[in-house]
């Protein structure tokens, strides 16, 4: 059976005195669950912070983006060896913030997650279709593309040392939360898709929800046979409504 993972992306948010606070509440909160692994994505600037307020406890920590370059002119990069020294776990890859705004094409997150891994990190690798494609009946489509894209860079093996986070970019701060049935069809059909390059890591492979989780909703989702947990955006600022998700996951 597959450890359920809730992890938070704190997106552009936080302060020295949020940071501490809000991570304060939800360490005790959370440190007795059964088998749900529970991290933090956090903005560049408070990985050393995080670090310090972690360090020995259960909660696992990571960044949001990293650079496909180890080093170089690259002004404003942040490499993944950099994100390492931190003690991070995770990294983001893919999120649809950085495909929209930052044109990130599907090659870039493929190399990106090649970098991630080199690294000796974890990729949460995002992959989710708009309102439009999805009313044209193009999701599979669509998410099939970007795995394959990054299938292509790091392979099977590379992918079984990978997270992957369905995001539908139509539920992403919007308020709107798929069904747990529609999610759980695309859950499902990514692990089959995966399944057709090696069956073992497919078994094995952690798929998160990510799009307006929250507390009361998100028992319902953990429920579905293939929702691993979740990828939390706004609802990962509120301690309260982080740690009822957490606790959603072990039910």
């Amino acid at each position: 059976m597959r450890y359920k993972l809730v992890a938070g992306n704190w997106k552009m948010h936080g302060s020295l005195a949020e940071n501490q606070a809000l991570l304060e509440a939800i360490v005790p909160a959370t440190r007795d669950l059964a088998r749900v692994d529970v991290a933090v994505c956090v903005p560049f600037p408070y990985l050393q912070q995080v670090r310090d307020l972690l360090a020995g406890t259960h909660v696992m920590w990571g960044a949001q983006d990293a650079s496909r370059h180890a080093k170089g002119a690259f002004t404003g990069e942040v490499s993944a060896d950099m994100i390492a020294e931190f003690g991070a776990r995770y990294v983001i890859v893919g999120h649809s913030e950085r495909r929209t705004y930052h044109q990130e094409s599907d090659a870039l997150v493929g190399a990106k997650c090649q970098a991630v891994l080199g690294a000796g990190l974890t990729p949460i690798v995002c992959v989710g279709e708009t309102l439009e494609e999805r009313e044209r009946g193009a999701t599979e489509e669509v998410v099939a593309r970007q795995l394959e894209a990054v299938v292509d860079a790091v392979g099977a093996a590379g992918l079984s040392r990978c997270v992957l986070a369905y995001e539908p970019v139509w539920a992403i701060g919007t308020g709107k939360t798929a069904a747990p049935e529609q999610a759980q069809e695309v859950h499902a059909f990514l692990r089959r898709r995966v399944a057709e390059r090696d069956s073992a890591v497919a078994e094995g492979l952690t798929i998160l929800y990510g799009g307006s989780v929250k507390g009361a909703s998100a028992r319902a989702l953990f429920s579905m046979p293939d929702i691993d947990g979740g990828l939390i955006g706004g609802a990962s600022l509120v301690s309260e409504e982080f740690v009822a998700i957490c606790k959603a996951a072990q039910a």
